[in-house]
């Protein structure tokens, strides 16, 4: 199904450009070609498909099917909705503000709020596609156990003084809504208006994301990261988590890097923790939610992700050597 991609990239590199094959400047340029029509051409494609689905289901309906369901129940789908639907962090705050409005607790909320960016639906399909389901599927499992238990642990520490007072004066009402045209030149319409601003916001992080991960791939010898990096090393998972906290980046912009470095013989888990804490300590969400939690509950938002993202990447070393 990629050959077209490999293909593309194998002409650009040797033909067009007349590079050798296997010098370091081929090798850089031949990743680069290819992840980069690799992950637009899906980018694009994910995208349309998620905007149609978004057509069906609105930030309403998401917390509609929370509310009202056993704790238990409630979290189990709050993490679920917060990995499949296809909510930017501009939405945290009006979904955060509706979410307790709702009576849904601030733990459940919580819990929605740390897995909707970790486990981002286009991501997924873009990881799968380049590192294989089942580093997909460890990565998922991951974001979906960190967002679980941190809505736990947040509502067993009864942090809810900790929101801001206003949030609780509220009355949300309905959130926003896509206005209503339920034709199909109407959903398509929509979801190419989500293509448009979406690439439009994210190009430039998986440009980037794509040309850091041709250096490493190119020019970076893989003797360094097995000597500063390697499963041996008990010091690498948590510096490459503060190694990621500065950083600023999607789920999609941040992959080709994680390719390259797992290329590079990086372990699993030093890979899935970095990735986690270039997407999930993100500077935005958390300006974005100083607007409705107080520095108290950010402080330990920002201690707890930092410390799973950790634990997280150690237990993988350990289970996938």
């Amino acid at each position: 199904m990629f050959d077209l991609f490999t293909w593309l990239a194998d002409w650009s590199a040797y033909h067009l450009l007349g590079l050798e094959q296997g010098s370091r400047l081929a090798e850089a340029v031949h990743f680069f070609v290819e992840d980069t029509a690799k992950i637009f051409v899906l980018l694009v494609a994910i995208v349309f498909v998620m905007g149609l689905f978004r057509t069906l289901l609105s930030p309403e309906k998401v917390r509609g099917y929370i509310e009202g369901r056993s704790r238990g129940m409630a979290y189990l789908l709050a993490v679920t909705l917060g990995a499949v639907t296809p909510f930017c962090s501009c939405s945290s705050v009006p979904l955060f503000i509706g979410f307790l409005e709702a009576g849904i607790p601030l733990g459940v909320t919580m819990a929605f709020l740390i897995t909707s960016p970790l486990v981002n639906e286009v991501a997924v399909v873009i990881l799968a596609s380049i590192m294989g389901w089942e580093m997909t599927a460890v990565y998922v499992a991951a974001g979906l156990g960190v967002g679980l238990i941190g809505g736990i642990l947040i509502d067993r520490l009864h942090l809810e003084r900790h929101v801001e007072d206003y949030v609780w004066k509220i009355r949300m009402g309905a959130l926003a809504e896509i206005e209503a045209d339920s034709s199909l030149g109407g959903r398509v319409r929509y979801a190419w208006g989500e293509v448009t601003d979406i690439v439009g916001r994210l190009w430039l992080y998986v440009v980037i994301g794509i040309a850091i991960g041709a250096a490493l791939h190119g020019y970076v010898p893989e003797e360094l990261f097995a000597r500063y990096a390697g499963a041996d090393n008990p010091f690498a998972v948590p510096v490459a988590v503060l190694l990621g906290l500065p950083l600023y980046s999607n789920a999609t912009g941040i992959i080709p890097v994680a390719e390259a470095l797992i290329a590079k013989g990086v372990p699993i888990g030093t890979v899935i923790a970095f990735m986690m804490s270039v997407v999930g300590l993100s500077v935005p969400e958390f300006i974005m939610l100083r607007k409705v939690l107080k520095p108290p509950m950010l402080v330990f938002f920002g201690v707890f992700l930092t410390v799973a993202f950790i634990v997280v990447g150690v237990l993988l070393n350990a289970l996938f050597g």
